[in-house]
């Protein structure tokens, strides 16, 4: 093999890698945009759970249709590209299968299990298009999948079946070049399934063969670079994503609601008889803002949840808010955060990273109020998610801004925050009423 090919490949894989790292940058940056918190505790439950839910898929299944189908898909695809490791040597150094002569018979073995796969993953992304553009799954219909989140579906969907069959057609070709004798084609593994597709390839010379088999290689690596670089701008960062979003997850019971730590001790100091609540000692530092607005106001983990969402829709599909025809869809709450982020750290770069105002905002510019007060905080979304994403933390700290910081809530809320405050109960009577309903029934 000449060494032109060879430094192609080099430069090939070297730009394709070098935009995945860049593109990881951004992320990680754009993340680095949201406050510090510290998921550090319980280091042996966060590995199980990341074990569980990333690695072993186990929420997918909930659903056996598409967690099944998911299940052969994620196997499949990070499986097959086991073989990518032998495309890549093979380009570099100029060899072809340069794993057969030492894995022998077990070689063999790998490359039938990779097309078995192969095809297996074929046909369940077939299914998976059908769902979504025949059947069309009500999950699949909601307002924030049309445009953009709905071609992008589509455009993975679209780059597997290529993928796959880039991959099956140059094993197809390889066996029909062995089987000729081709120097340099070595007699090595089996092929189960592309061996259906030898017909089509049948009639032509060697030489064309050699040209069509060079074809196939060189169009499945770079369409795995093309892939790789396309999870950038997809829903699919999910890939990477949640492997780290598992593992900082939120490990408390699903029930347990942050508190703010000033307005906590402030109710504690207020409660305390031996303690003066106007005194200076028990003054504390006021935060530049309560609640969340932006996503500036988040913390890192919340902007790595929206990031790893998978726009599944299982969490807007269990919403009771949403199952009742209110507009809340916890899944366009991941969505908006995610594109609010990607906007803010685009200016921020552009900026000189300095954070400056763009006159916009997560809530109200993308999130509305009237989604937010529709969460009945239940925490169904939560317990849905098979990768571990938070969106109710999202809204309850954008409630917390509303009313802290705009005191803007529903009105019987209003009114029973003041009732709490001057009565001290949520009941519009004094503590020396409040049993009199008893007396007078």
């Amino acid at each position: 093999m000449s060494i032109l090919p060879k430094i192609l490949f080099l430069l090939i894989l070297s730009i394709g890698i070098g935009f995945f790292i860049r593109n990881v940058r951004l992320i990680i940056k754009n993340i680095k945009l949201g406050k510090s918190i510290d998921r550090s505790d319980r280091p042996l439950e966060r590995w199980k759970n990341m074990t569980l839910l990333a690695l072993g898929q186990s929420k997918m299944i909930d659903k056996p249709v598409s967690g099944i189908l998911h299940v052969i898909v994620y196997i499949g695809f990070i499986i097959i590209n086991i073989e990518l490791l032998e495309i890549v040597i093979d380009g570099l150094i100029g060899s072809h299968r340069i794993f057969a002569p030492y894995m022998g018979s077990f070689y063999d073995f790998l490359i039938g299990s990779f097309e078995v796969l192969a095809f297996l993953v074929f046909l369940s992304v077939i299914i998976f298009w059908l769902r979504r553009n025949v059947i069309k799954i009500k999950r699949f219909l909601n307002p924030e999948m049309k445009g953009w989140p709905k071609k992008d579906a589509d455009n993975i969907l679209y780059f597997e079946i290529i993928l796959m069959f880039l991959f099956l057609s140059m094993n197809a070709v390889d066996s029909l070049l062995q089987d000729l004798n081709t120097p340099n084609y070595i007699k090595a593994g089996f092929y189960p399934i592309s061996y259906f597709l030898q017909p089509l390839y049948n009639d032509f010379s060697q030489s064309t063969l050699i040209l069509l088999e060079r074809a196939f290689w060189w169009a499945h690596i770079i369409g795995i670079l093309i892939f790789l670089n396309y999870l950038y701008y997809s829903k699919h960062l999910h890939i990477l994503l949640a492997f780290p979003n598992t593992y900082y997850a939120n490990m408390n019971s699903k029930g347990k609601f942050k508190n703010n730590s000033i307005v906590t001790n402030e109710v504690k100091n207020m409660m305390d008889p031996n303690i003066d609540p106007y005194s200076n000692e028990v003054s504390q530092p006021v935060p530049e803002k309560f609640g969340v607005s932006d996503v500036t106001d988040m913390n890192w983990v919340q902007l790595m949840n929206a990031y790893t969402c998978t726009e599944c829709g299982r969490c807007t599909s269990v919403c009771p808010a949403n199952q009742t025809g209110k507009k809340l869809s916890p899944r366009k709450i991941m969505m908006d955060t995610r594109d609010r982020l990607v906007e803010v750290g685009f200016n921020f770069r552009k900026n000189g990273e300095k954070i400056i105002p763009d006159g916009k905002e997560l809530l109200n510019d993308y999130i509305s109020y009237e989604e937010i007060w529709a969460c009945t905080s239940c925490n169904a979304c939560v317990e849905s998610c098979p990768i571990g994403i938070d969106p109710l933390s999202i809204i309850m700290d954008m409630r917390q801004y509303l009313v802290m910081e705009k005191s803007s809530a529903p009105g019987d809320l209003n009114n029973m925050m003041g009732n709490i405050e001057n009565n001290g109960a949520p009941w519009p009577f004094n503590n020396q009423d409040r049993l009199l309903w008893a007396n007078e029934n």
